[in-house]
């Protein structure tokens, strides 16, 4: 997607050779014009598979997975990674690692909002190892639901996520992918 490169190559921030930043339009200050040519993207991806739902983890993926249910006229349930007062007990839950924060988290999501006949589109910004996509799978699983494709914003192609993805048989859409990040240089695929 033309857009959306050009704008990580003039506003992307490469910090080291495995982390880009690109929270002035993604994921911290966010550029509803450009997620909404996102979501039009994944629709156009994905027209005339079944949704009823899309997936996320918070808090990056919240955004583009909220725009991209306006194109497919379904909720968004997202995976929480913190334990809350108000959240149910019964919940499907799974172990993630965080490649950025390098942080191990329990992801959540109650049993009300992900039934057997679902589904799921998931939905997130980044794709590095595949373990964020792993446990939201995991968690479509537990709860007997089927997983329809997963749409990431970038992918880190040189990371083994997209590829484990691929072999598996899911329909992977990236509409980035990042080949190389060396020396602060962008290399796209």
């Amino acid at each position: 997607m033309y857009i959306l490169q050009k704008r990580i190559e003039e506003e992307g921030k490469v910090l080291n050779d495995d982390v880009l930043k690109v929270d002035m339009f993604i994921n911290h200050q966010i550029d509803v014009a450009l997620l909404n040519e996102l979501g039009l993207e994944y629709k156009r991806r994905f027209e005339g598979y079944e949704i009823t739902k899309i997936l996320t983890i918070e808090a990056s993926g919240i955004a583009v997975a909220c725009i991209t249910a306006q194109y497919f006229s379904v909720p968004v349930v997202f995976a929480k990674k913190h334990e809350s007062r108000n959240m149910d007990s019964s919940v499907y839950q799974s172990e993630v690692y965080s490649f950025t924060k390098e942080k191990i988290y329990n992801i959540r999501v109650s049993k009300e909002f992900i039934l057997p006949n679902d589904k799921i589109l998931i939905i997130d910004d980044f794709l590095a190892n595949g373990r964020a996509i792993l446990g939201l799978m995991d968690i479509i699983e537990q709860a007997g639901a089927s997983l329809t494709g997963v749409g990431v914003v970038i992918e880190k192609g040189f990371q083994e996520g997209g590829n484990k993805l691929r072999e598996a048989g899911v329909k992977l859409e990236s509409l980035a992918i990042i080949d190389s990040m060396k020396n602060g240089n962008l290399k796209f695929r």
